[in-house]
């Protein structure tokens, strides 16, 4: 049995991409494309700060806390998933690497060793930057006239307007 390298495969194929006819041009879809990147990025770099606040939150909220970030995290994990296939729709790559997150993306890591309500503050924090990436998205694709980006836009806006509500609602007295 002969083994094939993937040097091999590579100078053996041929690199195809078909024209787009869906109405927006080139220029509209990678205009759309560099917002919806960034706006994937947050959602990514946003699920993996919930998911560790999630595993390392302590004190007196920790079940309320503990089921509230599952939630989200869960939620962001699935859109994560849309929103790179809406980017390939628009004939794209979606960005795929944590580098290319880090540094398209305005959410910072996790911070180690908060208290729960620090843990709450920073995740709204995040979200609220997330939202004015989303309207800046939404802003773009209206533009342009994509309105399954819009639709996708005022989807997502509604629910990190919730979750940002829900997480201040911690803190307020």
């Amino acid at each position: 049995m002969s083994t094939v390298k993937a040097q091999e495969i590579v100078e053996s194929q041929q690199q195809r991409r078909v024209e787009l006819h869906t109405g927006l041009d080139e220029n509209a879809r990678a205009n759309v494309v560099a917002k919806l990147s960034k706006v994937l990025a947050d959602h990514y770099l946003l699920m993996l700060k919930t998911h560790n606040y999630h595993w390392n939150v302590r004190g007196p909220l920790f079940k309320s806390l503990h089921d509230l970030t599952e939630e989200h995290y869960d939620d962001l994990f699935e859109a994560i998933d849309e929103l790179a296939e809406r980017i390939r729709a628009l004939g794209h790559d979606a960005p795929d690497t944590f580098s290319e997150y880090i540094e398209i993306s305005e959410i910072n890591e996790a911070k180690k060793g908060i208290a729960d309500l620090e843990m709450v503050a920073d995740l709204v924090g995040s979200h609220e930057n997330l939202i004015g990436n989303m309207r800046t998205t939404l802003e773009e694709a209206e533009k342009v006239g994509d309105e399954v980006t819009v639709d996708m836009m005022v989807n997502r806006l509604s629910v990190h307007e919730k979750y940002a509500w829900m997480l201040r609602s911690f803190i307020e007295k």
